[in-house]
């Protein structure tokens, strides 16, 4: 039913609780994931910083989304499931968006994504990326919830 699967990541406890549900179905139904990992290089040019620090910064935003994808899929592949990551790399946007965008090129029959469950307020000024991908995919989402306590 499922074959491919598509797990937005930020390194987070909730979005490793989705991707630990991820696992689950890629076992169940012998599939594979594709852990993504969104940098955006816009929240930068806010900030009065000089080219040089801004370049520095940047390429420390990359090696930490490659580390978090290193850390993630070495989880996925302890549970000898098939599995590839994709750092996006983003300029300005919502990171729902990209994520969504990922499908033309990597077209997944499911998405599994954590979130904070945010409601009211905090969620109209934090935003909703999980929303976004909610409201947007062309494809079955699954949004999973982390649970107070959990492994990690």
């Amino acid at each position: 039913m499922y074959k491919r699967i598509l797990v937005p990541i930020d390194g987070g406890d909730t979005a490793m609780s989705g991707l630990r549900e991820a696992m689950k179905f890629a076992k169940n139904q012998n599939a594979q994931i594709r852990i993504v990992h969104v940098v955006d290089e816009l929240v930068l040019t806010a900030y009065p910083y000089g080219p040089a620090v801004m370049d520095d910064t940047i390429t420390q935003l990359r090696g930490m989304g490659k580390a978090i994808l290193a850390k993630a899929r070495a989880l996925v592949e302890a549970a000898a499931i098939e599995v590839d990551t994709k750092l996006i790399e983003a300029f300005g946007g919502r990171a729902g968006e990209y994520i969504v965008n990922a499908l033309q090129e990597w077209p997944a029959d499911l998405i599994v994504c954590g979130t904070h469950g945010r409601r009211g307020l905090r969620r109209i000024v934090m935003g909703s990326d999980a929303e976004y991908i909610v409201r947007r995919s062309p494809v079955p989402i699954l949004l999973v919830r982390a649970i107070e306590g959990e492994q990690k």
